[in-house]
C-alpha cells in the first residue's frame, strides 16, 4: 500500500511538470558553427533525456560484451563449489552411515571440486578410517597438524587413534597438545584428566581437574570429590617415597574436601596417629562418624587407640556408638569390641539390635562366632551360617561403571580402570570381588580391618535377562573363585 502510494506520488509530480511545460513552452535557440535551431524547451528536455537513455544502454551493452568471459567463469566456479560442497555433505552422511565406499568416492569428488585441503583432509581421513587404512588417516591427520586452522583436529584423529589402540603414552602426550591448542574445550579436559590418573599422574590430574571445574567440564560435587580421591593419592604416594609431612598434608586436604568420606578420614586419622596424636586422630573419627557411620571407620578408630586393654576399647566404642544410636554399624562395631574383650552377653545383646535393624550375612556370621567362642556350640553356629547364606548382602564398594565389587576403597577399579567409581551400597547383581593382588600399587595396604569375617553377595534378577533368582554367596575374607569339580 505504501509503495503504491509512493508510486501515484511521482507520477503525480511528472503529469505536473509535464503539464506545466505544455503550458509554458518556452522557446530555445541553439546557433553553433552557422548551425541555428529553434525548438521548445519541453522538446529540448525529452531530447535530452533520450540521448542519455541510449548512451546509458550503450555503455552496458560495452560492459557486458567485455566482461562475459570473466563471468562466465565466474559461473563455472561456483557450479563447481556447489558441487563440491554437495560431495563434502554426502561424504559426512557416508560417514556417520558406515559407508566405506561412498565415503571414499565423494572424498575424492570433494578434493577434485574445492580444491581446499582444510575441507577435505578429514573426509578423507574419516573414510580411510572406514576402510581400515589406518595408515592413510594416520597420514591425513599428519597433514592437518600442520596447518593451523586444521590442528586440532588432526590432533584429535590421532588421539583417537591412539586410545582405540591403546597406546597410553602417546595418548597422554595428544591430549596435552589439544589442552595447549584449545584449553576450555570440555571433551580435551575430561580425557586428559582419565589418561593422567591412569597413568597414576596424580599432580597433574589435579590441576586438569581444576582447569575443568573452572570451565564447567566437571560438576561441582563431583570435582570435590575426584580432588578429594586425588588427594588421598598423592598421600600414600608422599609415604611411599619417605614424605610423611607431604602424606599428612595431602590428607588433611582430602578430609577438609570430604569431611564425610570414610578413606579421607580414616587415613588421615591413621597419620595422625603415627605422630603421637591420639585424641585429633579420635575427633576426625568421630566427626566422620556422627555424619556417616562406616565399617572402615571402626577400624581406624580400633587401630588408632593406643589402649590396647579390650575393657578400654568398649568404653571407646560405646561412645561411638552413643553418637548415632540407631545405626546397624554402631552395634556390630560394639559387638565386635565386646567379643574381643569375651563380653559376650553385651556383645550379644548388639548384635541382636543390628539384627533387628538389618539382618545382613555379616550380623549372622558374627552370631555364629560368638556361639562358637562362648560355649563351643558348632550346632548354633551351623545354624546361623545357613541363615547367614540365605540373608541380605552387607554394603561394600561396587563401581558404579563396570559393577565390579572390592572390600576396600581404591580411587582406580581394578577391573575397568575408571577412576573414583566405587560407591558404598548394597550389591544388586552377582560380579567377582576385585583380589587385592590387582589392586593399584600407589597405596600402601592398611592393617587388617577386623578378624575373619564373611561378605554376602546374592544376585538378584534384575534388568539382566539372564540373571537367576537363585542366590549365590561367597564367603571369607576375600573372594574366592570356584573350583573345577574332580573328573
Amino acid at each position: 500500500m505504501t509503495r503504491a502510494i509512493w508510486f501515484l506520488i511521482k507520477l503525480a509530480i511528472v503529469v505536473a511538470i509535464a503539464i506545466y511545460l505544455v503550458e509554458n513552452p518556452g522557446a530555445v535557440t541553439i546557433d553553433w558553427q552557422g548551425y541555428v535551431i529553434n525548438t521548445s524547451f519541453a522538446m529540448l528536455l525529452l531530447v535530452t533525456v533520450v540521448l542519455i537513455g541510449i548512451a546509458a544502454l550503450a555503455y552496458r551493452l560495452w560492459r557486458g560484451i567485455r566482461g562475459a568471459p570473466g563471468a562466465f567463469g565466474r559461473r563455472s566456479r561456483a557450479r563447481k563449489r556447489e558441487r563440491g560442497y554437495r560431495a563434502l555433505t554426502r561424504g559426512m552422511v557416508a560417514v556417520a552411515a558406515g559407508d566405506a565406499a561412498g565415503a571414499r568416492r565423494y572424498a575424492r569428488e570433494a578434493d577434485a571440486m574445492l580444491r581446499d585441503p582444510p575441507l577435505t583432509m578429514l573426509l578423507s581421513a574419516q573414510a580411510a578410517q572406514l576402510n581400515g587404512d589406518e595408515k592413510a588417516a594416520e597420514r591425513y591427520f599428519q597433514t592437518m597438524l600442520e596447518r593451523p586452522e586444521t590442528a586440532f583436529l588432526g590432533v584429535r584423529g590421532l588421539l583417537t587413534q591412539a586410545i582405540r589402540d591403546g597406546n597410553q603414552t602417546e595418548a597422554l602426550q595428544l591430549a596435552r597438545r589439544a589442552k595447549s591448542l584449545q584449553p576450555q574445550t570440555p571433551w580435551v579436559l575430561t580425557t586428559l584428566f582419565d589418561l593422567e590418573t591412569r597413568a597414576a599422574q596424580w599432580g597433574r590430574a589435579e590441576q586438569t581437574l581444576l582447569d575443568g571445574m573452572k570451565s564447567g567440564a566437571f560438576p561441582a560435587e563431583a570435582g570435590r570429590h575426584h580432588r578429594a580421591a586425588l588427594l588421598l593419592e598423592r598421600s600414600y604416594e608422599a609415604e611411599l617415597e619417605g614424605h610423611h609431612d607431604d602424606a599428612l598434608r595431602h590428607a588433611q586436604a582430602a578430609a577438609k574436601l570430604e569431611p564425610a568420606f570414610p578413606p579421607a578420614a580414616s587415613r588421615l586419622a591413621r597419620l595422625l596417629a603415627r605422630t603421637g596424636k591420639h585424641r585429633k586422630a579420635g575427633k576426625v573419627i568421630e566427626k566422620a562418624w556422627s555424619t556417616r557411620p562406616h565399617p572402615e571407620l571402626a577400624d581406624a578408630y580400633r587401630d588408632i587407640s593406643p589402649d590396647s586393654d579390650p575393657l578400654a576399647q568398649v568404653k571407646r566404642f560405646e561412645r561411638l556408638q552413643s553418637m548415632v544410636p540407631n545405626d546397624p554399624e554402631g552395634h556390630v562395631a560394639l559387638a565386635r569390641a565386646a567379643m574381643a574383650a569375651k563380653l559376650w552377653g553385651e556383645a550379644r545383646n548388639h548384635l541382636s539390635k543390628a539384627l533387628a535393624e538389618r539382618p545382613t550375612d555379616r550380623v549372622y556370621r558374627m552370631l555364629a562366632e560368638l556361639a562358637e567362642a562362648e560355649h563351643g556350640d558348632i550346632a548354633a553356629a551351623r545354624d546361623w551360617l545357613a541363615k547367614a547364606a540365605n540373608a541380605e548382602p552387607d554394603p561394600i564398594w561396587v563401581c558404579k561403571e563396570c559393577g565390579t565389587l572390592s572390600k576396600s576403597w581404591r580411587s582406580i577399579c581394578a577391573q575397568c580402570g575408571a577412576f573414583d567409581s566405587m560407591e558404598w551400597k548394597l550389591p544388586s547383581v552377582a560380579v567377582r570381588i576385585a583380589e587385592p593382588h590387582r589392586l593399584p600399587p600407589a597405596r600402601p595396604p592398611e592393617p587388617p580391618a577386623q578378624p575373619a569375617t564373611t561378605t554376602t553377595v546374592v544376585q538378584q534378577p534384575e534388568e539382566t535377562p539372564a540373571a537367576s533368582p537363585t542366590q549365590e554367596t561367597q564367603r571369607g575374607t576375600t573372594a574366592q573363585q570356584p573350583q573345577p569339580a574332580a573328573g
